[in-house]
């Protein structure tokens, strides 16, 4: 039985060593565990929601989770995220082509070992710099290795390779060779057993004096410092705990798609929807990357089935998003933002809508009479 203390006359429940929650909380954990365990039999009951679809989104987020600890923590902004996420699909599938190993789960090792080597590689080669140059230098480590794969035919060109060992073409687990329907629930569920393992070791890594060091860092590097927190050391290790993160969802999203390739998994812009998804989620958050990534590959997947125009759709979704929850979809809905204030007002006053809508419509005004004088100074020269 869980012990419980109370704190101001709350009463919380002490879920392990240094974790505390309120009943509440451990609620919502709940049902998001419980919606996240249900996939499978959701995506079942409707044709418009793919459970591979889905899947790829939570990889993704777990990207983004890695990515969170330089981004939330040290204030640093990696352009090359990607680099960690390929390693590790490419590495499960050259084990799996071209050496034919079936285990699945030494297929998942080797993909987390690679990616935190290579994450160790380009930290210690581009946290020399901080700021501009070290982002430039993430993107310019992430296109050297696209390049690689993208050129060398043992890593299958433009084609990629295939995760497709054995007689069965599928990785196996504990020996035991699987059917297509049965593979894909079974690689899903391991995806969520990884998943909950890695934000709870994420959650303690930053509630640690580690993660207290980290966070000041990213406030200021010189004062850090000056108090003797060994300031490079602390953020290649930030570095090589997010490159975990990469290598571990690469090489989930090889044993589930099958096959990898450079576009899909090394490429710059697959770098930029790693960040976004950690700022679209809320980056100031635990949870809020992962869920970034799950709305931004749904959208991008439901909008390829409506309209031609996909890219436009999910870009206005995203900008109305970003405009209606500016602390990302997560950190928005936490006590304390402005959506739960709004919602609390408008719980309170239902009428407040009125003068919302006439403040929205009077800050839109001002903003096209400011563009109206900007573009005349352009044109004519004139205010």
């Amino acid at each position: 039985m869980p012990a419980t203390t109370t704190r101001d006359g709350d009463r919380y429940v002490r879920v392990s060593r240094g974790m505390v929650l309120s009943p509440r909380r451990i609620a919502g954990w709940l049902a998001l565990l419980a919606l996240f365990v249900a996939v499978p039999d959701i995506a079942s009951l409707s044709s418009s929601i793919q459970q591979r679809v889905l899947h790829q989104g939570v990889l993704f987020g777990l990207a983004a989770v890695g990515l969170n600890v330089l981004l939330r923590h040290t204030k640093l902004v990696s352009f090359g995220h990607a680099a960690f996420f390929g390693t590790g699909a490419y590495t499960a599938a050259v084990l799996a082509s071209q050496f034919d190993v079936t285990s699945m789960l030494l297929l998942l090792a080797a993909a987390t070992l690679v990616g935190t080597l290579m994450a160790g590689v380009i930290g210690f080669l581009s946290l020399r710099h901080t700021g501009l140059y070290f982002s430039l230098l993430t993107l310019a480590f992430g296109q050297l290795l696209y390049a690689i794969a993208q050129g060398q035919s043992y890593l299958g060109g433009s084609d990629g390779l295939p995760v497709r060992p054995g007689e069965a073409n599928r990785a196996t687990l504990f020996g035991v060779e699987l059917s297509a329907d049965v593979y894909s629930v079974v690689v899903y569920y391991l995806t969520v057993l990884v998943v909950v393992l890695a934000l709870f070791v994420m959650w303690r890594v930053v509630n640690s004096p580690f993660g207290n060091a980290l966070d000041a860092i990213g406030q200021d590097r010189t004062r850090a410092q000056f108090v003797g927190i060994p300031v490079r050391r602390y953020v290649l290790a930030a570095f090589v705990i997010s490159g975990i993160y990469g290598g571990v969802a690469g090489g989930m999203y090889g044993l589930v798609q099958q096959h990898v390739r450079p576009e899909a998994t090394l490429y710059f812009l697959r770098s930029g929807e790693i960040l976004f998804m950690a700022i679209l989620g809320g980056f100031g958050t635990l949870v809020g990357p992962l869920v970034g990534g799950v709305v931004l590959v749904f959208l991008q997947d439901v909008g390829r089935d409506f309209t031609n125009y996909f890219d436009a759709l999910t870009g206005i979704v995203l900008l109305l998003l970003v405009f209606g929850f500016p602390r990302g979809i997560v950190g928005s809905l936490q006590s304390g933002s402005r959506l739960r204030a709004a919602v609390s007002t408008f719980s309170d006053d239902p009428a407040i809508v009125g003068e919302w809508a006439t403040e929205a419509w009077t800050s839109l005004w001002a903003a096209v009479g400011r563009a109206r004088r900007n573009l005349r100074m352009l044109v004519l020269g004139v205010r």
